[in-house]
Parts: structure tokens; C-alpha cells; sequence
């Protein structure tokens, strides 16, 4: 695949130079490169670049600075003094999972007349259910929490006060302009809530209520820190910024799993090696997560998440395990069909990807636009068949809102929500082709062509030479990455290849890099890049954008580049 490179403007040169002189008192090259990727973060005070560097649990946001959240504790307390029973109700992804799981346990150390309830994703579908609601009044439930969803469930907060039960909702995916009739709603998007920061997922927004019932109680903060393993997989997972809140929540969580991980997270992790890193939580312990909800029910994630037993958490970390081996096969195989649908419908060449087969797995569809944008880049939506109605996932390019194009071509949907990245849908079998024509229609007009193009953003062009020891170190507490705070990216620009050859399996490539002066040399790998082997066959210099990585070979450690492209 062919990239365009971006380089990102440089910060304004008196920013530098002042916060060069606070922290370094000197602005030699490899400082002046760190001074200018913390000011692209937004980071432009001593005070601020401490505090980055050294996430603190100190620095959390009060709870209570959150609307409704007096509301929501007080509700929930005079639950657990009037003996009421009381559901917990969650989404089947990772951030929903990992919500009702920390508040479970955090809620039933306090009180025992404490469920949980997940809505199956092929019978109920996504958010709250009249079904849910239905199993609530049958089991005598007069006190609903949700979390990671509930903030369109009008109608069914509607219903659940019809049957007498109360409703709190916490949920951070983007409000409309009416809300449902709950008890409270702890949501930061919500235009007149003043809570400091409005990024929070989930599962975090489930930490804050934990944390502010925590308070009133007076209990110490221990008894709610100890659950930040799951908001840092909750965080990792949800794809939000890891910045502010979130980037303390995660490291303060990432620094849990590494010191004291729960027997059910070390589960999870076990094809991966200390020092765990949010990448292990994005690629090893989600998609083990999903793979419940997805192939079978999400309740076997919580059921591990909970448990205490060992022998308990051993049996359900193997069924995860059995039932992610099927969901990748099922990825592989619906990914190959719906590129061989483009191509025989010959829509190679549209703004968009909109694919469709009645019996593709609801479960997967997801994951396979995903699939299908690293082949043809551009807003995608994968539909299948569920009961009488057809279900899609929506996918969306860097820098373009899909879900503000779904909003356009609603009068073809019976319903859908998400972010701007992604988002899910359903609408009646009949409408299919002029949906399909709106949202083509809609994208075509509205997305900016450069957003088409797979680009590689580059934070700084530096040269070898300013690749140290103590450059590599400060850039490794910029850890944890994420969105807002991505691992960085360099150019350096005419470089030579001492020596190269193919890798792996042949499509792999490994240099030996020096600058022109051959002063400095480092090691470095391109994943799919064999191809540009012919390039370094000619003997001249040459540009490469890369990230730096650690590389331990028998118990040494060494500073290597991963090339992401070679011009």
C-alpha cells in the first residue's frame, strides 16, 4: 500500500525555547525534539510536562464534580438500606464487560441482593432491552444501574418506571438532545455537566460512581484502586484519548497488571510477556473479551472477570480461549467474501465500503470492516440478516464522522448509535440499496478527498545522531500510548543501508541504518516491506518514517526502529 506522509507542524519556536529553558535550562537538539512532541500534546508548562511524566492517582478528578452524581449515590445507598434489589446492566463489548465486573464487585463487598444482566447481542442487540427490563420486574428489581449504555434508551426507561423500577444511567457515548427520564444520569458529554473532563469510557465512568460511594462511606481509596486493572483494559480497548483522567487511570492500571494482575486478567494475558503494555491489552486481552459476546454470550466474560475460584477462572479463561480461535477463523473467511463482493459488484472505486450476506456472523462484522478498510480505505459499513431486519457495523477513515453521515441517511434507519469511528445500525431489509445509495451519496459530498489517502502522521523529523540512550529513555515515559498521545513517529532523511536482507517468512525486512557520516548505526525492522528492496539495492540514500523500540536479545537491550515506510 502506498502512504502519503504527513508531517505535523512544528510548535511555535518561543514555546520551545521557554519550556527547553524550564526543563532542561539548555535546548540542544535531542531536548529541543522532546520539548516539541510535548507541546503537540498540549503540554506547555513545567507544571503540566511533571504531572505527564508522572501520573498520580492524587491528581483524579473529584467524583462529585460530575452532574447527577450526588443523585446517583444517594439512589443507590437508600437501595442498599431498604433491602432492594439491585441489577446491574451492561454493554457485551470490553468497556461494557469490564463496567458491570468492577462495579459487581465493588457493589456486592457492600450488599449482597447485587445481579448483573447483559442483553445477548443477536436476541436483544445493543443497549437496554424491554427484555432486561422484563427480567428486572420479574425478579423483584426496583433499582437499575447501566453502564456504557442507557443515554437513548428512552422508551425503555419509560417502561421500567411503568413497572416501578428506578433507572440511573451512566454512559459516555454522546447524548441527544432528550435524555431518558432517569433517577440520575452520570454522563460528562451532557452539555451541562461540568466535570473536568468528558473522555472517559464506560467502565471509567463506573470507577467515578464506585469512587464517590467510596467517599461517602468513608472507606480507604484502596478498596476502589484495586479494580483499575479493569478500566485500563476498558481504556485500551474503547479506542478514547489517553490523555488527562484516562492516561492516569491506565497507567496507574497497566502499573497494577504488571506489580499484582488478578488471577482471571493474568488469564487473559497469558500469551503475552511482562512488561505488559497497553498493545497486550488492545491485541491480546480484548479481542479475548469480545470473542464471548461475539460467538457466544458476553456473560462468560464477567463470569471470569468475578470469580475467586481458580479452578473456576482456569475453565471459563479455556472456553475464551476456544471461542476466540473460532472468531478469528470467522474473521478470515468473511473478510475474504466481502472483498470478493466489491470486487464483483465492482465497486472498487467508490467513496465507500457497504457490503451485505444474510448469513455473515453478527458477532465478527466489526472486526471485519475493519478488515476491509486496511483494503480499501474509506467509510464502511458490513450488514448481515438478524430475525426480519438487517444489522450493520460501521467503520469509519481517520479525520471523517460516520456517525454524523448515519444521522444524514436516517430516514432510512430504524435505529443506530456509536462515536465517531464507529458505530452500529439497523434497518428494514426493504431499504437496503437506498440506504446504500444515500450513504455513498452523503460521503461523496461531504468527505475531504485527502482523507481517502492512508496517510503515516509524523511527529518530528530528527536525525540519527539524536537517537541516545537518554533520548530513547525519556521517550519511553511517554508510555501509556493511545489516542491524543500515539507512539511518536520520526522521518530522518537521507540514511544508508549498511547491509539488508529479507526476513520471516520473505516479506519482512531487516537493515542496518547509518547516517552519511556513518557515526551512528541501528537495526532496523520493516514489517511487509521486502518490497522496498529493490529501492536499497540502488546504494543511495534514502528517507524512512519509523518508530524506536526496545530489542532484548539474550539479555541485552538495544534501541531499534521499526520502519513503517521507506521513500
Amino acid at each position: 500500500m502506498k502512504y502519503k506522509w504527513n508531517l505535523k507542524p512544528l510548535p511555535d519556536e518561543s514555546s520551545v525555547l521557554r519550556l527547553c529553558s524550564e526543563i532542561y535550562k539548555t535546548a540542544k537538539s535531542a531536548q529541543r525534539s522532546i520539548v516539541q512532541l510535548l507541546l503537540q500534546r498540549k503540554i506547555e508548562t513545567y507544571e503540566q510536562a511533571k504531572n505527564f511524566f508522572n501520573p498520580s492517582l492524587k491528581d483524579l478528578h473529584n467524583p462529585f464534580e460530575m452532574k447527577d452524581m450526588d443523585k446517583a449515590v444517594q439512589r443507590i445507598l437508600q437501595a442498599i438500606e431498604n433491602q432492594e434489589n439491585i441489577l446491574i446492566y451492561g454493554d457485551y463489548d470490553v468497556d461494557g464487560t469490564t463496567a458491570v465486573s468492577l462495579f459487581y464487585l465493588y457493589l456486592s463487598e457492600l450488599y449482597n441482593n447485587v445481579t448483573y444482566y447483559v442483553p445477548d447481542r443477536y436476541k436483544e442487540g445493543y443497549g437496554v432491552s424491554f427484555q432486561g427490563i422484563n427480567y428486572a420486574s420479574d425478579n423483584n428489581i426496583s433499582l437499575i444501574i447501566t453502564l456504557d449504555c442507557g443515554i437513548k434508551a428512552i422508551d425503555k426507561v419509560d417502561y421500567a418506571k411503568e413497572k416501578g423500577i428506578d433507572v440511573i444511567v451512566c454512559d459516555h457515548h454522546t447524548p441527544s438532545s432528550e435524555l431518558p427520564k432517569a433517577v440520575a444520569i452520570l454522563n460528562p458529554k451532557q452539555k451541562d455537566c461540568s466535570y473536568p473532563y468528558d473522555e472517559l469510557c464506560g467502565c471509567g465512568i463506573a470507577f467515578k460512581l464506585a469512587q464517590a460511594i467510596n467517599i461517602v462511606l468513608e472507606r480507604p481509596e484502596s478498596f476502589v484502586f484495586k479494580y483499575l486493572d479493569l478500566v485500563a483494559i476498558a481504556i485500551a480497548a474503547d479506542i478514547v484519548p489517553v490523555m488527562g483522567e484516562n492516561r492516569i487511570l491506565l497507567a496507574q492500571g497497566l502499573s497494577l497488571i504488571n506489580q499484582k494482575p488478578s488471577i482471571p486478567v493474568r488469564k487473559l494475558l497469558q500469551t503475552a510477556k511482562q512488561p505488559y503494555t497497553t498493545t497486550d491489552l488492545v491485541f491480546v486481552v480484548a479481542p479475548r473479551i469480545n470473542a464471548a459476546g461475539r460467538i457466544a454470550h458476553a456473560n462468560l466474560v464477567i463470569e471470569l472477570l468475578t470469580q475467586k475460584q481458580e479452578k473456576e477462572i482456569i475453565s471459563k479463561a479455556y472456553e475464551i480461549e476456544y471461542l476466540n480461535d473460532k472468531r478469528k477463523r470467522l474473521d478470515e473467511e468473511i473478510t475474504q467474501e466481502a472483498l470478493a463482493q466489491i470486487i464483483e459488484n465492482q465497486e472498487e472505486n467508490k467513496k465507500t465500503t457497504v457490503v451485505f450476506q444474510p448469513f455473515w456472523h453478527k458477532g465478527v462484522i466489526g472486526i471485519v470492516a475493519s478488515r476491509l478498510i486496511e483494503n480499501y480505505y474509506r467509510p464502511t459499513l458490513v450488514f448481515t440478516k438478524n430475525e426480519d431486519k438487517l444489522v450493520a457495523s460501521a467503520r469509519s477513515v481517520s479525520g471523517f464522522n460516520i456517525y454524523n453521515a448515519l444521522e444524514a441517511c436516517q430516514e432510512y434507519l430504524e435505529q443506530f448509535g456509536g462515536h465517531k469511528y464507529a458505530a452500529g445500525l439497523t434497518i428494514k431489509e426493504e431499504n437496503y440499496n437506498k440506504f446504500k445509495e444515500a450513504f455513498e451519496r452523503i460521503v461523496s459530498q461531504t468527505i475531504d478527498k485527502e482523507l481517502l489517502e492512508q496517510r503515516i502522521n509524523i511527529d518530528l523529523e530528527i536525525k540519527l545522531e539524536d537517537v541516545s540512550s537518554i533520548f530513547f529513555e525519556t521517550l519511553k515515559r511517554f508510555a501509556p500510548f493511545g489516542p491524543e498521545n500515539m507512539t511518536p513517529v520520526f522521518l530522518s532523511k537521507g540514511v544508508k543501508a549498511k547491509e539488508f536482507r529479507t526476513v520471516g517468512d520473505g516479506s519482512h525486512l531487516r537493515i542496518v541504518l547509518t547516517n552519511i557520516e556513518e557515526t551512528v548505526s541501528f537495526v532496523a525492522i520493516g514489517f511487509g516491506l521486502a518490497e522496498k528492496k529493490t529501492l536499497l539495492e540502488k546504494g543511495q540514500p534514502f528517507d524512512i518514517v519509523y518508530q524506536l523500540e526496545e530489542n532484548i536479545w539474550n539479555g541485552r537491550a538495544s534501541i531499534q526502529m521499526r520502519i513503517k515506510d521507506i521513500q
